[in-house]
């Protein structure tokens, strides 16, 4: 018999029958996660503890602070990076008239391509403001946006990789975003075109508006990130705005032979902006470490390539370092509690995601830090719902706070994007037979990267990038007026439409999704295989040593390394696997594990 109390690792051991974080049968699906607890539970789970242990959650409180600031600081350098590879692309993408499509596929490139839909709508309303863009199609650029930003915190879920639970519980917390803003798009589009709901409703809204003066209000977020942002890269927010209105091209900006053009190239001061500037308000004025006076668009847009790698490095750091610590400070909490504490009103989580959201001025940053929430199971998918949604009603506001300080062009296109979102809630989420319809189709994506680890990286090559520059790319053809690229059009829409019909009646008739489905379980278990070798092979040689001290039978360690060897190199574990049965034979009483490669 062994001294001591053996921990309880699972529900089923306990009188309760409560389940904890850590326990071997943890999963925030099962009934057991949503037994209530009394606030009396949770406030004793929160507040009494032991000197050590406040101490412990002190310093654990700090590390999280400390990782979540330079989180948000990589963030904002990937956006940077972002914004200065694809400014001018993004910028190009305004300019041309535009149908609906178009307009929902330029709002979903160019917030990718900018890592932010709050810089897309506040160009947007600038360009609705100057009569570049008109109302209609920065409507349906700004629904394209709504898309585009859930790209970020889709792909802070791609930071679970290394754990198949924790990855199934972030990316559907991650894509229940995209889900509804997919689903309000696809309500929301066809009647916009058909009958103008959302620019009657704001043209209305906007009768008696006047021009305001003033600032726009930087958040507290931003102003403690930019001091250490601003020293690395500065990104020339005027690029994509100006090539958008026509004033200028890429290429203005390199007047000198295709450099900047300096007064003395020795001072940085003294250089006009690329894609990158200085901070000439500053005092002193200062130059970022990624600037070079004698940059061409090239080396600018390289030194954004290099702001997004390092962007993407901090992200996923301080993302892993975050996500253990948060397991750390969360082990054997029971999940009663965590529900109990976190089980708040729909609406109120509304309120709460859109207040957070207004703080920070980003929905990318409040559903980028929840996202790892859910991946580690403090938060649930039902939770998550309403704070993205708050979130997308508090992004909103910045592109109205900008517009304030436009004319009523631009207040009827950011409004718009108000009330688009505040529609979308109404359809989507009061009902519950509703509700479930984005629950369910983020948790069906979740399921499927159990099916693949790399089905987040396709996922985002084809919903955000592949698909919406296909339709762009059909648009483009049918909208020149060109009879050549008209019949292209033509041509190509019957080759994908034939190409679909046939992948519908293969899936459905041919036993292609099954096929498909088996196809990546086999590849997902052969990897897990190949990655488990060496710890299996640990785990049966330490069993056989265990067997031959339990019945004195001899181990002969030249006979194990062989076949360890063979194994490795692809053999099958025949002599091992024989001997152990033969000694388990012998003795009923000895343990066994059957082992399949």
């Amino acid at each position: 018999m062994m001294s001591g109390t053996k921990p309880v690792t699972s529900r089923k051991d306990r009188k309760t029958g409560s389940m904890h974080v850590g326990d071997e049968d943890f999963d925030v699906n099962d009934p057991a996660y949503e037994m209530d607890a009394s606030w009396g539970e949770v406030c004793k789970a929160c507040c009494v503890r032991s000197p050590a242990e406040w101490a412990m959650a002190f310093v654990g409180l700090v590390l999280v602070l400390f990782f979540l600031y330079f989180f948000l600081v990589g963030l904002d350098l990937l956006g940077s990076g972002a914004k200065t590879m694809g400014g001018c692309a993004a910028g190009e993408l305004f300019g041309d008239d535009m149908n609906p499509i178009a307009g929902l596929m330029v709002g979903i490139v160019s917030t990718v391509l900018l890592q932010s839909s709050s810089t897309t709508t506040s160009i947007v309303v600038s360009l609705v403001g100057a009569d570049t863009v008109s109302v209609k199609q920065g409507i349906y650029i700004i629904m394209g946006a709504n898309i585009g930003t859930s790209v970020t915190n889709t792909i802070v879920a791609m930071g679970h990789l290394g754990d198949g639970d924790e990855l199934e519980r972030a990316f559907a917390g991650a894509t229940v975003h995209d889900m509804f803003n997919f689903l309000s798009v696809a309500c929301l589009l066809p009647i916009e075109a058909a009958f103008g709901y959302l620019f009657y409703l704001t043209k209305a809204l906007v009768a008696n508006f006047k021009e305001q003066d003033g600032e726009t209000w930087e958040g507290p977020v931003k102003k403690l990130v930019s001091p250490l942002i601003d020293r690395i890269i500065i990104v020339n927010k005027k690029v994509a705005t100006e090539i958008a209105q026509g004033t200028k091209t890429c290429k203005d900006y390199y007047p000198n032979d295709g450099k900047l053009a300096c007064e003395d190239v020795s001072d940085p001061l003294t250089c006009s902006s690329g894609l990158l500037s200085c901070d000439k308000k500053a005092s002193p004025p200062f130059c970022p470490a990624f600037f070079d006076s004698e940059a061409t668009e090239s080396v600018d847009r390289t030194a954004g390539v290099c702001a997004f790698i390092i962007g993407l490095l901090i992200l996923f750091i301080c993302l892993f370092a975050m996500v253990k610590i948060l397991q750390k400070m969360m082990m054997g909490a029971s999940t009663r509690v965590l529900y109990k504490a976190t089980n708040i009103n729909g609406y109120i989580a509304i309120a709460i995601g859109a207040a957070i959201t207004v703080v920070v001025q980003s929905s990318s940053i409040t559903t980028s830090v929840l996202t790892p929430l859910v991946g580690v199971g403090a938060l649930r998918l039902e939770q998550m719902l309403p704070l993205t949604l708050g979130a997308n009603i508090g992004t909103t506001l910045t592109g109205i706070m900008a517009a304030l300080l436009g004319n009523a062009h631009g207040m009827q296109v950011a409004l718009a994007h108000l009330f688009f979102n505040v529609t979308g809630i109404i359809i989507w989420y009061p009902l519950p037979f509703m509700r479930k319809i984005p629950l369910n189709a983020a948790r069906a994506l979740g399921r499927a990267t159990r099916l693949s680890r790399l089905f987040p990286i396709i996922y985002i090559a084809v919903a955000f990038i592949a698909i919406p520059l296909i339709f762009l790319g059909i648009s483009y053809l049918f909208s020149e007026g060109n009879a050549g690229l008209t019949a292209l059009g033509v041509v190509v829409v019957v080759i994908l439409a034939v190409a679909l019909l046939w992948t519908a009646h293969f899936c459905k008739y041919k036993g292609g999704k099954e096929k498909c489905t088996d196809c990546l379980v086999t590849r997902e278990r052969r990897n897990t295989a190949v990655r488990d070798l060496p710890t299996d092979m640990e785990w049966l040689k330490a069993k056989i040593r265990e067997l031959s001290e339990h019945t004195g039978l001899p181990i002969d360690e030249e006979d194990a390394d062989a076949e360890e060897g063979a194994i490795i190199d692809g053999g099958a574990p025949t002599t091992k696997k024989d001997d152990a049965e033969e000694v388990a034979s012998t003795d009923e009483e000895a343990p066994a594990k059957e082992y399949e490669e």
